[in-house]
């Protein structure tokens, strides 16, 4: 029976939908502020009802109601409780459920913090946002309904595949989602500002705090996401260029061109085109990674395997978005505005160059990405576009965007203290000594590394950016500025760690029986002895590790091959040494008989650096909301 009430509490949120759609506009453009009123009660009726939605489908997951197709496809009794749970979004029906739930989560946050603001404004964004909500209310009644029933239900479920029963399941899709679809906010506020031409400084004003907070979580799901790809996919690296992936980088570099943009428009005005175009594609570009995901029209780890006519109806919504959105911007855009010039060396032409560059890495990233599959439809054959394509276009991007990083913070708005100027570019020379000093460190650790010149051109420059972005009068440092110093010593922090742990890691592969040792630089790893263990949905084959550094006891390392019998799959849990400067990292293979198994030993030098640079650009945009809600508040 509770199934019945989720998938009617799905009905009644398409009813909400609907009603916010099309009575708020009646209000609206009748001037009937009892109708517009409407759009507030509304907006939390739909909450309300997809919560239900989705609470239920969660609770049947818990209690293994098998009755339930989706259920049955995704959990097992022998499942924990926590991955049943998390199984709610672990399939595509789930998904798209959580993904309508973090769209009401917006909507509601939208209706509470703006019942004070303009209310014809608010009231015409929030309808807009129901109509988003309708489409994909009906996605789901009529293409992915998580709520049917399978007669007779089987005795036990299929389980959950075992590469997401991993507590990177239970947080990253989650984060990946409210950054998603929060751009649906800004998009919603873009397209009310052109049907009410209001002021771009106003509407920069306004929307800045909902870009920080979907840019916020969107930096937490990529980090978590490339976390769980380098620990559980067990190849030794953290970023694979895989279509899933670059659908969720897209988004994010075009919040990242839009927040810069924001602050130009809302401190000079200028920048308003730029702002609004951001502000579409974000999240047209988000509903482009859904399709990607779910559509089956690319292959990846991470995408769910469908059939196309859902692909189909995906990006028959991105279209329409996408299409109506950038008509009623070419139609309502005001050609005859002043042009407003500025230095081209100064602080806001270096945002124009920093927006610049994001926008050819989207475009760059769009192409290598749809390229295959447009090959494909086309009949000339199949080809596959990989790292070498994205490093080629990406590298010399990174390049250009720490410059412009270090130029907003060495150049004036409109004229430039040449001895401020020239005393933070001398801050390259101790850049570039410190930067060869790591990647000579790296080179003892391992006689097979070699030097590579432009590994240590972008380790320079991050080390520059840092240098720069830290050297402040900190006793004037306030809130908002201290979010800018976290974000872009984020930004040089990760890219150190992803220079050093990519051009200068070791790996070696081998094959070990118990008893038996391997050097890999200045370790020494000894592989003790080998078990079989039982876990509670699989078995597993684990061996024992003791690590040493220059004849020191190091580490004590545990990898795992692990046998999933209901999905009759195979996983290697990888044996992890996490530290500060460097993780070794070893991958268990193919049994070979009597203990001994292939193994992948790897050092990775600064990888965790990676994610602290990740966390702390997320916590300089947790820094910026809050100087923003003070502001309101004074």
């Amino acid at each position: 029976m509770l199934p019945e009430l989720g998938f009617l509490s799905l009905l009644f949120a398409t009813t909400a939908a609907l009603l916010l759609s099309i009575v708020p506009q009646i209000g609206i453009w009748r001037n009937k502020p009892t109708l517009t009123n409407t759009a507030w009660g509304l907006s939390y009726c739909f909450g309300i009802f997809t919560s239900v939605s989705i609470g239920i489908l969660a609770y049947s997951f818990a209690t293994d109601d098998f009755t339930l197709e989706y259920v049955a496809a995704h959990s097992n009794s022998q499942l924990p409780t926590f991955f049943k749970v998390a199984a709610t979004w672990g399939g595509h029906e789930g998904s798209i459920l959580f993904w309508l739930f973090t769209l009401s989560l917006w909507l509601v946050a939208f209706a509470f913090f703006s019942r004070k603001n303009d209310r014809t404004f608010a009231a015409q964004t929030l309808s807009l946002l129901g109509l988003i909500c309708l489409g994909f209310t009906i996605f789901i009644l009529f293409y992915s309904n998580p709520f049917g029933r399978a007669f007779p239900a089987p005795a036990e479920g299929r389980d959950l595949n075992p590469m997401l029963q991993d507590i990177g399941l239970i947080f990253h899709p989650p984060l990946l989602y409210v950054g998603y679809v929060g751009f649906a906010v800004n998009f919603a506020m873009s397209i009310s500002a052109l049907i009410f031409n209001r002021s771009a400084q106003a509407i920069a004003r306004a929307m800045r705090a909902w870009v920080l907070v979907s840019w916020l979580f969107l930096t937490l799901g990529i980090v978590l996401g490339a976390w769980w790809a380098y620990y559980e996919l067990g190849w030794g690296g953290w970023w694979f260029w895989d279509p899933v992936e670059n659908a969720s980088l897209m988004p994010w570099l075009l919040g990242l061109a839009l927040l810069h943009s924001l602050m130009v428009t809302e401190k000079q005005g200028m920048f308003s085109y730029w702002t609004t175009l951001f502000s579409l594609l974000a999240f047209a570009f988000s509903v482009l990674g859904t399709f990607i995901v779910r559509s089956g029209a690319l292959t990846s780890v991470h995408a769910f395997a469908l059939d196309s006519s859902r692909g189909y109806v995906l990006l028959l919504i991105f279209f329409l978005l996408t299409v109506g959105s950038l008509s009623l911007f070419a139609l309502r855009t005001n050609t005859n505005e002043s042009a407003v010039k500025f230095p081209l060396i100064s602080k806001t032409g270096a945002i124009l160059g920093l927006n610049i560059v994001l926008t050819v890495a989207t475009v760059s990233t769009f192409l290598g990405t749809f390229y295959p599959m447009l090959f494909q439809a086309m009949n000339w054959g199949s080809i596959s576009v990989g790292a070498p394509y994205f490093n080629s276009i990406f590298l010399p991007l990174l390049t250009l965007v720490l410059f412009a990083m270090a130029g907003t913070l060495c150049l004036g708005w409109f004229k430039t203290d040449k001895k401020h100027f020239f005393k933070r570019l001398l801050l390259l020379i101790p850049a570039a000594v410190i930067a060869y000093g790591m990647i000579w460190n790296a080179l003892q650790n391992d006689s097979a590394l070699r030097f590579h010149f432009f590994a240590y051109i972008l380790l320079t420059l991050a080390i520059w950016v840092l240098f720069v972005t830290l050297w402040q009068n900190w006793a004037k440092v306030r809130l908002a500025y201290f979010g800018m110093i976290l974000a872009h010593c984020g930004v040089a922090i990760a890219t150190m760690g992803a220079v050093m742990s990519s051009y200068f890691g070791s790996e070696l592969g081998v094959r070990l029986a118990p008893q038996q040792s391997q050097q890999l630089g200045q370790f020494e790893f000894h592989y003790d002895r080998f078990s079989n263990e039982i876990g509670p949905n699989f078995t597993a084959e684990v061996a024992f590790f003791s690590v040493s550094k220059q004849g020191k006891p190091y580490a004590e390392i545990v990898p795992e091959r692990r046998y999933y019998d209901v999905r009759t799959m195979t996983m290697s849990e990888v044996g992890l040494d996490a530290g500060f400067w460097g993780d070794l990292y070893i991958v268990m293979g193919d049994n070979l008989g009597k203990g001994e198994f292939t193994f992948r030993l790897h050092y990775k030098p600064l990888i965790r650096w990676l994610w602290l640079g990740g966390i702390l650009m997320a916590l300089g945009a947790l820094c910026s909301v809050i100087n923003l809600k003070r502001k309101r508040d004074e």
